[in-house]
């Protein structure tokens, strides 16, 4: 029997696992309509396993839901921040518009995913806005809460430190491929940034969003990201079906326009 492909779904890179959730809380939504237990949350986030279930209990009660349908706004450009989200599920969108009316696209954050922590450390306004992309479910830490445990434990300091250092690199490699990789290279890194070098010969890949959004978030224009695909069918090395793109071969995908 020929081995199946391995799919990657990039919407779906966050920490908790598909597993955690049957588990702990079944399907999302409906657990959603009931409620959720704030403190059993928090406490399977890597950046707060180390806590103690007192210091868990504490965090806990400086955090609330944030139920975010598709298209809404979770806060503006400017507006002040006094704390930061994690996602529970969902898909956020943090992006800036231009003066011309131009959307640029910072980043598409998955399920597990932080964000907000930077700006709520420097008081600074918030330099983006984020977008739901689709039907989310947030917590949101309160700076107060945070700033306690982190006076009591400097390991959470080290670990939100490590964090935002992950972050800052990630913007680093984001600069140096929109300065120095064609259209092409990007596309291709993005498609086989989750694809170790010794991974299956052949994958599938689900695009977390849609095409416009993919292509701004890699400094593109949205015709520009579908002539490349499309090129890229042609040549055999994709197939392109809506949102699953089928790699046959990762290795000659991952050497082609070097």
């Amino acid at each position: 029997m020929a081995d199946l492909p391995l799919t990657i779904t990039s919407a779906n890179i966050g920490v908790f696992s598909q597993r955690f959730w049957l588990t702990s809380y079944g399907n999302p939504m409906q657990s959603h309509q009931h409620g959720i237990n704030i403190e059993a949350l928090l406490a399977h986030v890597p950046l707060f396993n180390e806590l103690t279930a007192d210091e868990i209990r504490r965090l806990a009660r400086g955090t609330r839901e944030v139920s975010a349908g598709r298209g809404d706004i979770l806060f503006h450009k400017g507006d002040t921040p006094t704390g930061f989200h994690l996602l529970v599920y969902g898909q956020i969108k943090l992006a800036f518009t231009s003066p011309q009316g131009g959307e640029k696209v910072v980043d598409i954050l998955g399920q597990g995913q932080t964000f907000g922590e930077a700006v709520m450390f420097m008081e600074k306004p918030y330099m983006v806005y984020a977008q739901a992309l689709a039907d989310s479910l947030l917590l949101h830490i309160a700076k107060t809460a945070i700033l306690d445990e982190l006076d009591a434990d400097p390991r959470l300091g080290r670990k939100m430190i490590a964090g935002l250092s992950m972050r800052l690199h990630h913007l680093i490699t984001d600069v140096e491929s929109y300065s120095l990789h064609s259209g092409r290279q990007r596309i291709i890194g993005y498609l086989l940034r989750e694809t170790l070098d010794d991974a299956e010969k052949t994958i599938i890949v689900t695009l977390p969003t849609n095409k416009g959004v993919i292509a701004s978030r890699l400094n593109l224009t949205q015709e520009h990201f579908s002539r490349i695909l499309h090129d890229l069918s042609q040549k055999g090395l994709i197939a392109v079906e809506g949102r699953r793109i089928h790699i046959p071969d990762v290795e000659k995908l991952r050497h082609h326009d070097q």
